[in-house]
C-alpha cells in the first residue's frame, strides 16, 4: 500500500476504542486489541500512546495504521529469513469475515493462532537507552561484556541480544542474561531466536540504511506452532517496537532525536510527571510532531 493512501486514510481523530466488534475479546495490550474469529485472531492495532508504561488519555490519530501498514511491509521484506504469523491473503480474509470498514481493515492483521515465547526479544547495536544505563555502571549489558571508553549511541563493534522476561501487565520487563533466557524457554529455541534476532536486526538495520535512517534497537517477539516451528508474531520494527535516528544527525556522545515518541516524553518530564496514572493530557503541537513522526519513518521505508 502507497504512502499515499495511507495518509489519505488516517482518521481525523485517535482511535482508542473498539467496543461493539462483534468477536469474542481476549485481551488488551497498551496499543493492541485481541479478538477470537475461531480459526484466527484479529490483531486491532489502537492509536493509544503509552508513556513510561502508563496509557495516556490522548492517542496519536492514525498511529494503529502506521504501525499496522508498516509492520506489513517488514514482514513481506523478512519472508524469506522466517515464517511470520500473517494469514496469506489479507484482503481475502477480511472480506471472508465480513470485515469491511476500511479503518479497521488498516489497522488490523488476520493472524494464526500460535504459542508466545515467554521472553521479549532484543537485538542493539548502538549503545542507548537502558543499554547506556546499564554499561555506566557495570561496563556491561545483559551479560554482554562491552569494551572501555565507550560512549552515549556508540555503534557497537557487533550487534548484542539482550533478551528480557515477558512482564504481567502494568509490570516491567526486567533485563536477563543468556542462562537465564535458556532457562525459560530451553536452549536450543533460546538458539534459534538468538540467530534470527541478530539477523532480522542486521537485515533492518542494512535496509533502514538506505531510506536514511539508523536502526538503533528493536523488539522482536516469537511464537511457536503446533510442532515447534519458530514463527515472527506482534509487530515489527515500527517505531513503537524500535528506535530509529535520522542517519544525516546522528553524532555519538548524545541522544540523538528519534522517529517515535519522544517529543511525548520530553513534554512529559519537562511537567514534572510524577509517571504514575492518571496521566495529564497533551497538547496539540505535541500530538501534531509525534504523529508527523511516524509518518516520516513509514515515508523514508516504503516511499
Amino acid at each position: 500500500m502507497s504512502f499515499a493512501a495511507i495518509t489519505a486514510a488516517l482518521p481525523p481523530a485517535a482511535v482508542t476504542r473498539f467496543d461493539g466488534l462483534p468477536y469474542p475479546h481476549l485481551a488488551s495490550g497498551k496499543v493492541r486489541e485481541i479478538f477470537d474469529l475461531g480459526d484466527a485472531l484479529l490483531l486491532v492495532a489502537s492509536d493509544r500512546l503509552s508513556a513510561f508504561d502508563v496509557i495516556l488519555p490522548d492517542g496519536i490519530p492514525g498511529k494503529g495504521i502506521v504501525l499496522t501498514q508498516m509492520s506489513n511491509w517488514w514482514f513481506a521484506q523478512t519472508k524469506d529469513l522466517i515464517a511470520n504469523h500473517l494469514l496469506p491473503d489479507q484482503p481475502g480474509e477480511f472480506l471472508r469475515r465480513g470485515i469491511s470498514d476500511r479503518d479497521l481493515q488498516l489497522r488490523s492483521m488476520i493472524v494464526r493462532k500460535l504459542r508466545p515465547l515467554a521472553i521479549e526479544c532484543v537485538a542493539r547495536g548502538y549503545l542507548i537507552g537502558s543499554g547506556w544505563s546499564s554499561y555506566q555502571q557495570t561496563g556491561e549489558v545483559c551479560g554482554n561484556r562491552l569494551p572501555p571508553g565507550l560512549r552515549q549511541a556508540d555503534r557497537l563493534p557487533s550487534p548484542i541480544f539482550t533478551p528480557t522476561t515477558k512482564a504481567p501487565k502494568g509490570s516491567h520487563d526486567e533485563p536477563i542474561n543468556d542462562a537465564q533466557a535458556a532457562a525459560i524457554i530451553g536452549e536450543k529455541l533460546y538458539a534459534q531466536v538468538k540467530a534470527l534476532s541478530l539477523a532480522l536486526y542486521q537485515f533492518g538495520h542494512d535496509r533502514a540504511k538506505q531510506a536514511g535512517m539508523i536502526l538503533a534497537d528493536t523488539k522482536f517477539e516469537f511464537g511457536t506452532d503446533a510442532v515447534g516451528n519458530l514463527v515472527l508474531i506482534d509487530e515489527v520494527l515500527t517505531p513503537d517496537s524500535s528506535r530509529y535516528w535520522p542517519a544525516d544527525s546522528y553524532a555519538p556522545g548524545q541522544s540523538p532525536p528519534s522517529y517515535d515518541k519522544q517529543f511525548v516524553r520530553d513534554h512529559l518530564l519537562a511537567i514534572h510527571w510524577n509517571q504514575q496514572p492518571p496521566a495529564p493530557l497533551l497538547p496539540a503541537d505535541v500530538i501534531r510532531r509525534t504523529q508527523e513522526k511516524y509518518l516520516a519513518a513509514l515515508k523514508n521505508l516504503i516511499g
